[in-house]
């Protein structure tokens, strides 16, 4: 199926003979499925939402030096310094203190740019130009060029790593560097959206010099990493400790502040409160995803609290491709079991934002005529009946990988058993085993991104954090055939890719919007996301400490900046 730039609105809008108006109008959250079962204008981008700031100084009075100690959490065992391999906060965390991209999010969850002066399209999106800032050194005293860009892409996409979706329509192959400063990326057809896409998931594409391989997972003894971040590395121990200096010859002038940073990983169930307590005693000066249990403690121990209410999210996944949540009935009961407000008090005393199982809500594509989805019990009820599914037990792995994520599960079970689902919880040292990809009923962590690029990552079946197998294989379509569906039993998945091709292809702005839109009701009728709210981010510091700020993005202490964060003396 295709669609050009000129189909129109009409045409455009409708799924199968049922179009969007009309599912609107007969719809309230899941009614309809219970009778049967972005591109960056220039760089730019508009957000919504509010944060919690702390203030800084002015740059002039900034101390410098002294050592700045993070307690972090989210990290175990199996964390690495490879700035294109990261999977948990703590990961992250050290990669973007290392290494840099081409262009990033701001706290506001705005594009800007980094690495790159600028990136440019053909007139049919099919080439990318990317000028490169001048004069920028490695770690290792190399200067930065366009080969390292080009090896940096290459890799990602050479070795399927989790950027590797994000690139996935460019020819890294047939990539040139005219001259020091300029790449030149081919598509294999019109990417739009690429500069969104880099963007979305900019800590997956981070750039090193050519030749270099990081330390990887496979390789764990190689305990070293270059870039061309704020800090240096200088030791790591995987699960417990990162030690990195400054980096005297960083491109942002004036950066960092401090001479050294120490982070600290805190893992399993009690993290947070020796995080706490690292934070309190002045063993750290910083402590990420808190939960509001420790705001009273931290303040009453003479710290700060800073609070973000940020885009990230800490979805409930369910494998629409495995038993028993292969019955689109059961997905839809449990996300109307769920009382998202009173969950969201429980969890954050109401800090947050309600989510509505649909990701991405500070994208201007984000579908806000989509009925909020509220808590309807006799529906969900009726939902099991239908499908023989009364009365279920089923088992869901949990961990603290997040702020909030145990104490949703906890929640979760709770409501679910108002419908006769009863949740086994299965607590678990970290979600990010061997197994992840592979738990059928589990929970997870993302930051934000733009819609389509989260799609890329997400939701597509050749996705690499493909979760809930999401229009992943022919079973899809099997698992879909229930009488009356409002869209065809056969090829949702092939639909949903149709929809995402065409809309990262497109530079018409009102179409992506409309198909992103098809896209995203496509989730809310079928996905295998309970997206029940978006966390808020509660970060905690000592009051020696400056430069603290929250971010829209869900990445903590002001998108991991400890190279604006100073030591007040």
């Amino acid at each position: 199926m295709g669609r050009d730039d000129t189909a129109s609105g009409n045409d455009l809008a409708r799924t199968n003979g049922v179009s969007r108006r009309d599912f609107l109008k007969l719809s309230a959250g899941a009614t309809l499925l219970g009778a049967g079962g972005s591109a960056l204008a220039a760089c730019g981008s508009s957000t919504t939402g509010t944060t919690t700031t702390t203030g800084t100084l002015p740059p002039a009075k900034i101390p410098r030096g002294g050592t700045l100690t993070a307690a972090l959490s989210g990290g175990d065992p199996s964390d690495t310094v490879d700035g294109q391999q990261g999977v948990d906060n703590v990961d992250f965390a050290r990669i973007v203190s290392l290494y840099d991209a081409l262009a990033i999010w701001d706290i506001n969850a705005r594009p800007v740019m980094a690495l790159a002066e600028s990136i440019e399209p053909n007139s049919t999106n099919t080439k990318w130009t990317i000028k490169l800032r001048p004069g920028i050194e490695f770690h290792n005293g190399k200067t930065l060029t366009a080969r390292d860009v080009i090896y940096s892409y290459q890799r990602v996409q050479s070795n399927n790593l989790g950027g590797a979706s994000s690139i996935a329509l460019c020819d890294m192959k047939n990539a040139t560097a005219p001259d020091d400063l300029t790449v030149i990326i081919p598509c294999t057809s019109p990417f739009a959206t690429f500069v969104s896409s880099i963007i979305g998931y900019y800590y997956y594409l981070s750039i090193i010099p050519e030749g270099f391989s990081p330390v990887t997972k496979a390789n764990p003894k190689i305990t070293h990493a270059i870039g061309t971040g704020p800090f240096k590395f200088e030791s790591f121990t995987p699960g417990r400790i990162s030690t990195f200096s400054k980096n005297p010859n960083y491109w942002q002038s004036g950066l960092p502040y401090v001479d050294s940073l120490v982070i600290n990983d805190y893992v399993g169930t009690d993290a947070e409160v020796s995080q706490v307590n690292a934070l309190i005693s002045g063993e750290a000066d910083c402590a990420n995803l808190l939960s509001i249990g420790s705001i009273k403690t931290v303040e009453s121990g003479g710290g700060t609290i800073v609070i973000a209410k940020s885009a990230g999210f800490t979805p409930i996944t369910m494998r629409i491709d495995t038993a028993p949540f292969s019955d689109v009935r059961l997905r839809q009961a449990l996300r109307l079991c769920v009382d998202r407000e009173e969950m969201l008090k429980v969890v954050f005393g109401g800090y947050g934002r309600i989510g509505n199982d649909i990701f991405a809500p500070l994208d201007p594509e984000y579908d806000t005529s989509i009925p909020q989805r509220v808590q309807d019990l006799d529906t969900a009820k009726g939902l099991l009946k239908a499908a023989d599914l009364s009365n279920i037990t089923v088992t869901m792995q949990t961990s603290d990988i997040a702020q909030g994520t145990l104490e949703m599960a906890t929640v979760l079970k709770e409501q679910a058993s108002l419908i006769g689902v009863n949740i086994a919880l299965d607590v678990v040292p970290t979600l990010y085993t061997t197994e992840y990809l592979s738990w059928t009923f589990a929970e997870d962590y993302w930051y934000y991104s733009d819609y389509l690029p989260q799609v890329s990552e997400a939701t597509l079946f050749n996705s690499p954090f493909n979760e809930t197998h999401f229009a992943s294989n022919a079973s899809t379509a099997e698992t879909l055939k229930r009488p009356n569906n409002p869209l065809p039993p056969n090829g949702i998945g092939e639909k949903y890719l149709n929809y995402y091709n065409q809309a990262v292809a497109t530079s018409n702005k009102s179409v992506q919007t409309e198909l992103a839109h098809e896209m995203q009701l496509i989730d809310y009728n079928y996905g295998g996301y309970i997206i029940p709210y978006f966390p808020p981010v509660i970060d905690g510091h000592s009051k020696s400490v400056g430069g603290v700020v929250p971010s829209l993005t869900g990445l903590s202490l002001g998108n991991y900046g400890f190279h604006k964060m100073y030591k007040l003396k």
